[in-house]
């Protein structure tokens, strides 16, 4: 049986180990593995004649650890395919493009459903660190990612309505 010290030495080596990993997967929350993500439906509604203007398969970040990993882990959007971010509530938010395969269009969506800001966000030069990446901020509880220009292509406008399927979307349309 190891003695006293060769003990303590063990459980302080793993108390170290642990406390490293979690400082880890703090500073780099992608680190954690993060599962299958649930799909939905996102029409978007012209605001004036409440003509459909684009339905989106969307992949549904609801997660910290979802909406930190987003897009970055994927090599490209079909043509009507698109990515949800769900926050709890409407606030202003920052995206980043983060280890990104191609460039988006970023559409921040109030809670009542309205489209409150578009970004064109193209992918940065090589080699920019996470600390030199644009911030393209809106404020919103949702934030819909779709291939670049989807929203110039479609005639999406900030002021158009956003319809979410299923228990994500607004509880109460405008």
């Amino acid at each position: 049986m190891p003695d006293r010290r060769t003990l303590y030495a063990i459980a302080l080596a793993l108390a170290v180990l642990l406390a490293l990993g979690a400082v880890a997967v703090a500073t780099n929350p992608g680190l954690l593995p993060i599962g299958d993500y649930e799909r939905t439906t996102v029409a978007v509604v012209d605001a004036d004649t409440g003509e459909t203007l684009a339905s989106v398969d969307a992949r549904v970040a609801d997660t910290f650890q979802k909406r930190y990993t987003g897009l970055s882990d994927t090599d490209s959007l079909g043509p009507n395919e698109g990515m949800l971010f769900v926050h709890d509530a409407e606030e202003r938010h920052a995206y980043v493009m983060r280890e990104m395969a191609f460039p988006l269009d970023i559409v921040f969506i109030g809670a009542d459903g309205r489209i409150t800001q578009i970004h064109h966000a193209e992918l940065p030069p090589e080699g920019t660190s996470d600390s030199e990446l644009t911030r393209y901020a809106g404020r919103g509880q949702y934030v819909l990612e779709v291939p670049y220009n989807y929203t110039v292509d479609r005639g999406i406008e900030i002021g158009d309505r956003v319809e979410i399927a299923g228990r994500w979307g607004p509880d109460e349309e405008a």
